[in-house]
This record gives C-alpha cells, structure tokens and sequence, in this order.
C-alpha cells in the first residue's frame, strides 16, 4: 500500500508549513533532571526525530502542583526554559518544527512532587491506585478549586505558553484529553460542580475555553493547538452524557481557528454508542478545522485514512521510540523495529 500522501507538506496556517504529514505524538519518557529542566538525553532524543512534519513534546507541566510522574519536564522556571531551547535549536537545526504540549494532571498530581499543598481538581473526587513508576504514592481527594484558583491557572497556561515561544516552539498544544486537568472539567465523572463550571455542557466546556482564549491571546491562534478525549477514558468512568459537552465545545474550537485538533485516544479502532463511531469519526464530524488522527495506526492505515478524509495529520507514537528514523524508513519502505517495554530504559 502507497503512503506517498504522508509526505506532501501541509500548511497549518500563513505562519506554519510542516514537511510532511507525520507527527510525533507526545511521549512521556520522564528523563529530566530533578529540577524538571530538560536534558542533555532529551536534546538527542529530540534532535534524532526532527524529520517529523511536527514534533509534539512530551507532556509539560505548567506549574509545580502539575505533576504527577517523576522527572516530567516543566515550563515555569527560566532554567527549564533555557532547557527546552537546546532542544528546540537541535530540532530547527535538524529541519523541524516543534510544539510543546502543555500539561497540568490535576487530580493524578501527588504532593510527593512539590511538597505542601492541595491536589486541584473541578470537584472533590478522587481516583483509586497508585503514580506510575512510584508505586508507593497512592493518590489523593483532591480539592475542588475555587473561582480564585481557576484564574490563576488560567492565567499560568498562558504564561506557559509565553514560556515556550520564549524557549523556541513553533507553538503549543494545550493537553485537553486523557483524564488530565481540563478533560476533568469535561466530563460528568470527574466534574459534579453546580456554580459557572458544571452541570451543563456550557458550563462544563467553559474552563477548556477560558485556557484556549487565553493562549491564543499571548501567542496566536496559529501557534495554539489542543487534545481532547471525548471517548477515550483514563481515570475515569464512562458517562454517555458527556457526548453533550463535545457536541458544544467542538463548535466553539472551530470558531477560533487553532493551528489543530488533535484526538487522544490509544485504539482508534474502538467505538463508542453514544459517539456513533470512533474518536476520529466523531470529531471529525463536528470539527472541519485540521485534525491530527492518532492510535494504532501504521503509515499504511493512516495514510488511507487520510486519503478517506478522515483526518489530516497522523501522529505517530510508540513506533517513534524504536525507531528515531521512523520517517525515513516508512519513505524508503524499510522495516520497523518493533516496539517493547524493555526499550524504555536505553533508547534515545
């Protein structure tokens, strides 16, 4: 099967012409220092992708109270800053654009991280389990944050996003999905608020808009991208109710032209009854603006997919790992090599 279409360049936008149409998806790989200031291992793990049309980073956290893995990178501090500039020199020096994913993990966060302080989430509803890699640290009830705290953060995803067009990306994709902080106010399982920020699907979409406005109002609609998960549940139950809350928001998303929609899902192959389809179906079905497909897709599958207007960008993940030459060897029909766990340790 051709994959020709995946290397035709795409404009995003007047500012933005990515090369090809194949994205790294963003890779949670925990390999910052103990200040979260990338390293020297990141520069080469970034710098050996840069034939991606985009790289998407790693999921970075805003603040500290953001975190809830070991060594996740941020962008707050002007030392993390002055650290995700080498990554992004070695990335434009290696042809490529980059852009940053921002990240806070909301009710997953553990104080482990950043010491005193409240777990923030839309309501006072916590998960069950343990942090990923620290086993030890069981989580938290979190707090249900006031009007006063969901300014502020509001207002640090914006300077986050300062942050990295001052660290050198071509602009930001704000992390929308996968049971993080914005997709808790998204859904009914994570969000029973009864002010301005739940119980209906305005209401409940009002806290991912205010973040998007307010990154589009420092960088530009052009540089600002976001991730949502209307399907695909991480830490949290299922509830077909939900489908009302992306039926409004999608809408609004397209009103502000943002550079793309990117769906978070692991298995675009699965379907949902109250989505009528899969993720990629859905979204694509209400949101007409560029969409970046992702989950278990090969260069092959996708770029049917993409032949079939399914969507127009691919983000390619796991693949990426084992293969920093993955664009190189899908243009050449080269074999892959095969993703596992035990790789996780030595590749970069």
């Amino acid at each position: 099967m051709t994959t020709q279409n995946l290397f035709t360049s795409v404009k995003l936008n007047d500012d933005i012409e990515l090369n090809n149409r194949i994205l790294m998806a963003p890779l949670t790989r925990c390999m910052a220092d103990e200040n979260l200031v990338p390293t020297d291992a990141m520069v080469q793990y970034y710098a050996r992708r840069a034939a991606a049309g985009l790289i998407i980073s790693e999921a970075t956290i805003i603040r500290p109270d953001g975190q809830g893995y070991p060594n996740t990178p941020g962008l707050f501090s002007a030392e993390q800053v002055q650290g995700w500039r080498k990554v992004t020199d070695a990335v434009h020096q290696g042809g490529g654009k980059i852009f940053a994913q921002l990240w806070h993990v909301g009710r997953v966060a553990h104080p482990h991280f950043f010491g005193e302080g409240d777990v923030l989430a839309p309501s006072a509803l916590g998960v069950e389990g343990s942090v990923p890699r620290m086993r030890e640290l069981t989580y938290q009830i979190p707090k249900a944050v006031s009007q006063d705290e969901i300014n502020q953060l509001v207002a640090d995803y914006a300077k986050a996003a300062e942050n990295a067009i001052e660290a050198g990306f071509d602009g930001v994709e704000i992390h929308g999905a996968n049971g993080y902080l914005i997709d808790q106010f998204l859904h009914h399982a994570s969000n029973v608020r009864t002010d301005n920020y739940g119980q209906t699907p305005e209401n409940m979409s009002r806290f991912a808009l205010e973040v998007v406005d307010a990154v589009m109002s420092v960088i530009g609609a052009n540089r600002t991208a976001l991730r949502v998960s209307p399907g695909a549940y991480f830490n949290m139950a299922a509830d077909p109710r939900d489908r009302a809350i992306f039926d409004y928001l999608l809408p609004e998303l397209q009103k502000r032209k943002l550079a793309y929609l990117h769906g978070g899902i692991f298995d675009d192959a699965m379907t949902f009854d109250y989505l009528d389809g899969s993720i990629s179906q859905y979204l694509r079905g209400h949101y007409q603006g560029t969409l970046v497909g992702v989950g278990g897709y090969s260069a092959q599958t996708a770029s049917q997919a993409i032949a079939n207007n399914q969507f127009d960008l691919i983000a390619i993940g796991r693949p990426f790992i084992a293969n920093p030459d993955y664009v190189e060897r899908v243009r050449d029909t080269l074999p892959l090599v095969e993703y596992s766990e035990d790789m996780l340790a030595s590749l970069i």
